[in-house]
């Protein structure tokens, strides 16, 4: 009697997967859908120094810990959990010795064949060597929150740029990606509050999305706003999963050691 084999993974879904497992920074793979993985890895990449990181990715979940204690703690917790509580902050706050929490973030990816670019917009798209001055004045309109959440300043691409008026008008929406280990390009977009709502993000991100496939990277989305989201969709985005980083309490870690 033949065994029947699995499907193969879908190739955008493998590429996210294999994404967050070399972040990690410790041998590790997803498990099967509905199963966590948690590893000990204080240099994770999913989570600040020192933080807990859930990744959660196509119904399975990817966890690293700073400390075997913290990991413990976490395994015992998360596995009362279900699979789509893994990144709701409120519930993980109800599990465990919670200090501070960052996200959830929707996880996004697009491919060649899924991407669909922007239309031209009336203004044209200028291109801008990352860390341009111009890019200051964008970040001063939108405030240090969705600048800080945007992050153009860390951006290894050009800044693909709309201005008002001429090419010497100043810049009032702008997008650019990082490179990341994996080969994959993780978005920033950012757009002046008062301009927001007429296409403009999904121009400039566009034109990123493009740059970065053509040089045969993964583009990523990673966005806690729903606007946000929806700029990604009509890209041809696909949401595979959410991102949560956790900093636990150290005093309630250790009021709860794992037998």
């Amino acid at each position: 009697m033949s065994v029947p084999m699995p499907s193969p993974m879908d190739p955008l879904q493998a590429g996210a997967r294999a994404l967050w497992e070399g972040l990690a920074a410790v041998p590790v793979s997803f498990p099967p859908a509905g199963g966590v993985s948690v590893v000990v890895s204080p240099a994770s990449g999913l989570c600040p120094a020192g933080w807990v990181g859930v990744v959660s990715l196509c119904g399975a979940a990817l966890v690293t810990a700073p400390t075997k204690r913290a990991a413990d703690l976490v395994r015992d917790a998360l596995a009362t959990l279900p699979q789509d509580a893994l990144t709701d902050a409120d519930a993980v706050r109800a599990a465990l010795p919670v200090a501070r929490v960052l996200g959830p973030a929707a996880l996004s990816y697009t491919s060649s064949d899924l991407f669909r670019p922007a239309a031209p917009g009336v203004l044209p798209v200028h291109r801008l060597p990352g860390g341009h001055s111009a890019l200051r004045r964008l970040e001063e309109a939108a405030g240090a929150d969705d600048t800080d959440e945007a992050a153009l300043d860390d951006i290894t691409s050009p800044a693909f740029v709309i201005r008002a008026g001429d090419a010497g008008g100043p810049v009032i929406a702008a997008a650019g990606y990082r490179s990341w280990p994996g080969r994959a390009a993780h978005l920033s977009v950012l757009t002046d509050p008062a301009l927001r709502g007429r296409g403009l993000a999904r121009v400039t991100a566009s034109a990123a999305v493009t740059h970065a496939l053509t040089a045969g990277l993964l583009p990523q989305w990673r966005a806690r706003l729903p606007a946000s989201r929806r700029v990604a969709a009509a890209l041809g985005f696909r949401e595979l999963g959410a991102q949560l980083s956790i900093r636990l309490r150290s005093a309630g870690a250790q009021r709860h050691p794992r037998p």
